[in-house]
C-alpha cells in the first residue's frame, strides 16, 4: 500500500505561488470541456482539416468526373467537388510553394507532391500557374520521387500510395513505382505474419486496390507472378469488398479511402459497389469550405480523454451525489455519467472485427463503422469505465464484465517483447505492428487500475495481468532512452530532430510509473530529472527544451510531475504558464502534435482543453494535500 501511494507525498501548498488557485482554474477549464459535449452527452471534437486529404479527395473524384461508368449528375457533382478542393488547395499554400498535412503544418515532400499531382491531374497548369510552379520548384530542392522512398524507408505503407496518385497524375512514371503483392490478401489471415506482408495491418484495403492498379499499368517480368496476380485479381477484390465498412470509408480516413477509390478506377473498377461506397464516404466527409479533415472524427477517445481529465482516479474523488448544476461544480452529474458509461459500453467490439480479424473486448477511437480496435483506445476505455462509477459504489455486471473482456483483449495482444502494439501482434517491424512506449504505458494504468478497483477477478487473470505488467515495465526500462526519455509513436514535434516528441512519450511513462507505486524505479527518476532539465525558462514544455511551447505538452508535462516531491516548482511554473494562456484566450489554441497513420500531422481542437483540465486537476488534488483531502473543493 506504502509503495502504491508513493506518488500521493504531500504537495507543497504555497498557494500565493500559483498565479490563481489551482481548484479554481480546474473548474474554469472543466466548465468549458462540458460546455463541448454533443447533446447526447460525450464529445465529438474536430479534427484539422488536411491538405493531404483534400489532395488525394480531389484527385479520386477528378478521375471518377471523367469515368463513363458514372452519369451525367454523377460527373458534374464530382466535379463541383473537385473544383472546391482545388480552391481550397490553391489558398491555402505555404509561403515557402509546399504545403504541410495541416494549415498549421511545416511543408513536407509527401502533401506538397500530391497536392502538385492533382493540378496537374486537373489540367488546370495555366490557371493556377504561380501554385504549380512554386511547389514544382519545392519538390526539386527537396528530391522529389528519392526523398518520398527516403521518408519512408522499407515501409511501403504510404511511399507507393503517394506514388501511385502521381503517376495517375501523369507526373511520374509507372516504372517508378514499386509493385505491391496484392494476391497475399488471398491466404488466411493468420499467415499475414509469416509471409511477411510490406504493408502494415491496417493497409490491406490500398495493398489490394493500389496493387492491382500498379499491375494495371506494368505488369510484371515474372510470367509466373503475373499469372498468380493474374488469378488473384478477382478473389482479392472480393476480400476488399469484405472488409468495408457499410459507410464506405476504410478506417474513416479519407486518404486511405481516396488512395483505394482513385486506384480502383484507374484499374477499371469503377463500376464495383466497393468503389461507389468509396466516393460516397468521400462525398459525405468534405467540409463546407471544399476541405477534407484527416478523420472524421476522434468521439470515443476524446470523450473517454474528457471523462478522465473531469473525474480523475475514482480513487481521488469527490463524488457529489445530486449536483443541481455541473456546469457549477465542475463534474459530471450521475445522470451523465451513467449515459456516458453506457454508450461507452456500446461502443465496445463484442465481436471478431470484420476487417483486422481482433477478437472481441477492444475500443475504436470512434463510434463509426470504420473504426479499428486499438491498444491505445482501449486501455483509456477502461479507465474511464473504471472512474465513471462513484468511489463507494459497486461496479455492476455488465461493467465488470466489459473490463474483463478488455483486459483479456490487452493481455492478448502484449508482443513477445513484453510492449504493446498499436492493432495487433506484430506482422513484422513495420510501424503500428511492433511495441510503443506510449501505449505500453496507456496499458499498465488501465491493468493496474482494473486490477486496484474490480475485486471480482479471477486468480489466474489477475496473476496473469500482473505478470504482464512486470514484462511491461521491462519493455519501458529497456527501451529508454540514454537520456532518460521515452519516444511516443503517435505524437511528435514538427520543431524537433526527426519530428521526435520524447516530452510526450515521457510524460505518459512517467504518469503510469506514479499511478503504479514505481517512482522509485531507477528509470522513473532519470525520466522525472530529464523532463525537468527541459522545461523552457517561460515555464511551458515542448518536446525539447528551447523549442515553443503548447498547451498540450505543458499540461501533459505538469500532469505527470504534479506530487513529485522534485518538481513542486517545476510544476509552479508550468501552471502559472498555463494560467497566463488562459487569461490571455490562448488556453483553446491546439498545436499539431498528433501523428496519424504514415506520420501524418493533426490537431485536434479538443486536446488543448482536455490536457489542461486534466492537469489542473491532478494539481489541485495534489495541493489539497492527497491523499487525505478530495482532488478539488467545492
Amino acid at each position: 500500500m506504502q509503495k502504491r501511494l508513493s506518488c500521493e507525498m504531500l504537495f507543497i501548498r504555497t498557494m500565493t505561488s500559483f498565479v490563481q488557485p489551482p481548484g479554481s482554474t480546474f473548474r474554469t477549464l472543466a466548465n468549458r470541456l462540458l460546455k463541448q459535449r454533443l447533446d447526447s452527452g460525450w464529445w465529438e471534437g474536430e479534427l484539422s482539416t488536411s491538405a493531404l486529404s483534400t489532395a488525394t479527395a480531389t484527385m479520386a473524384l477528378l478521375l471518377a468526373s471523367r469515368d463513363s461508368a458514372f452519369s451525367q449528375q454523377e460527373h458534374e457533382r464530382y466535379s463541383e467537388l473537385a473544383e472546391g478542393g482545388l480552391k481550397w488547395l490553391a489558398e491555402h499554400q505555404n509561403e515557402d510553394g509546399g504545403w504541410g498535412d495541416t494549415v498549421l503544418s511545416f511543408s513536407n515532400i509527401s502533401t506538397t507532391m500530391l497536392v502538385n499531382a492533382v493540378f496537374h491531374a486537373a489540367d488546370r497548369l495555366s490557371e493556377f500557374e504561380p501554385v504549380v510552379s512554386s511547389s514544382q520548384a519545392w519538390i526539386d530542392n527537396a528530391g522529389g520521387v528519392d526523398a518520398v522512398i527516403q521518408r519512408y524507408g522499407k515501409d511501403h505503407t504510404f511511399s507507393v500510395p503517394i506514388l501511385t496518385h502521381c503517376a495517375l497524375a501523369g507526373i511520374v512514371e509507372w516504372k517508378k513505382v514499386m509493385a505491391l503483392p496484392f494476391e497475399l490478401s488471398c491466404i488466411p489471415a493468420r499467415f499475414y505474419a509469416a509471409v511477411r506482408m510490406p504493408v502494415v495491418s491496417y493497409a490491406l484495403p490500398a495493398l489490394i486496390a493500389i496493387g492491382q492498379v500498379i499491375f494495371c499499368n506494368k505488369g510484371h517480368w515474372n510470367p509466373v507472378v503475373w499469372l498468380i496476380r493474374k488469378l488473384s485479381t478477382k478473389p482479392s477484390l472480393r476480400v476488399l469488398d469484405s472488409i468495408q465498412p457499410t459507410n464506405g470509408g476504410f478506417l474513416e480516413a479519407t486518404p486511405l479511402t481516396s488512395f483505394v477509390c482513385m486506384s480502383l478506377l484507374g484499374s477499371g473498377n469503377a463500376d464495383l459497389p466497393v468503389t461507389r461506397r468509396c466516393l460516397s464516404f468521400i462525398e459525405s466527409s468534405v467540409r463546407p469550405d471544399g476541405s477534407w479533415p484527416i478523420d472524421t472524427n476522434l468521439t470515443t477517445w476524446v470523450t473517454t480523454l474528457s471523462v478522465n481529465a473531469i473525474v480523475g482516479d475514482r480513487r481521488h474523488q469527490k463524488y457529489i451525489p445530486d449536483p443541481a448544476d455541473e456546469a457549477a461544480s465542475g463534474t459530471l452529474s450521475p445522470e451523465s455519467r451513467m449515459a456516458i458509461r453506457d454508450w461507452l459500453l456500446g461502443q465496445q467490439y463484442r465481436t471478431v472485427h470484420p476487417y483486422t480479424n481482433s477478437p472481441p473486448g477492444g475500443w475504436s477511437w470512434t463510434d463509426l463503422p470504420g473504426g479499428v480496435p486499438d491498444a491505445d483506445d482501449t486501455p483509456g476505455a477502461m479507465l474511464a469505465v473504471l472512474n465513471l462509477r462513484a468511489p463507494s459504489a459497486e461496479y455492476l455486471p455488465e461493467e465488470i464484465q466489459a473490463l474483463e473482456s478488455a483486459a483479456v483483449w490487452l493481455l492478448n495482444l502484449q508482443n513477445r517483447d513484453g510492449g504493446w502494439p498499436t492493432f495487433c501482434r506484430g506482422w513484422g517491424t513495420l510501424p503500428f505492428d511492433r511495441s510503443s512506449n506510449d501505449l505500453t504505458a496507456h496499458v499498465i494504468r488501465a491493468l493496474a487500475l482494473w486490477q486496484s478497483q474490480v475485486s471480482q477477478i479471477p486468480d489466474t487473470l489477475s496473476v496473469r495481468a500482473e505478470v504482464a505488467i512486470g514484462r511491461g515495465l521491462k519493455f519501458l526500462e529497456q527501451n529508454q532512452g540514454e537520456d532518460g526519455s521515452w519516444l511516443p509513436l503517435w505524437f511528435g514535434n514538427q520543431h524537433n530532430k526527426d519530428d521526435a516528441n520524447p516530452l510526450y512519450g515521457t510524460a505518459k511513462v512517467v504518469l503510469a510509473l506514479c499511478e503504479t507505486g514505481n517512482l522509485d524505479l531507477p528509470m522513473a527518476k532519470r525520466a522525472i530529472q530529464w523532463m525537468q532539465k527541459n522545461q523552457n525558462e517561460d515555464g511551458s514544455w515542448s518536446g525539447r527544451q528551447g523549442l515553443p511551447g503548447s498547451v498540450e505538452e505543458t499540461s501533459l508535462a505538469v500532469e505527470a510531475l504534479a506530487g513529485e516531491e522534485s518538481s513542486q516548482i517545476a510544476v509552479i511554473s508550468g501552471v502559472n504558464w498555463l494560467a497566463e494562456q488562459l487569461e490571455q484566450g490562448r488556453i483553446e489554441d491546439p498545436a499539431p502534435i498528433g501523428f496519424y497513420f504514415a506520420k501524418l500531422w493533426y490537431f485536434e481542437r479538443l486536446y488543448p482543453l482536455i490536457f489542461a483540465t486534466s492537469a489542473l486537476r491532478r494539481v489541485s488534488y495534489f495541493t489539497a494535500n492527497a491523499p487525505v483531502k478530495p482532488e478539488f473543493d467545492l
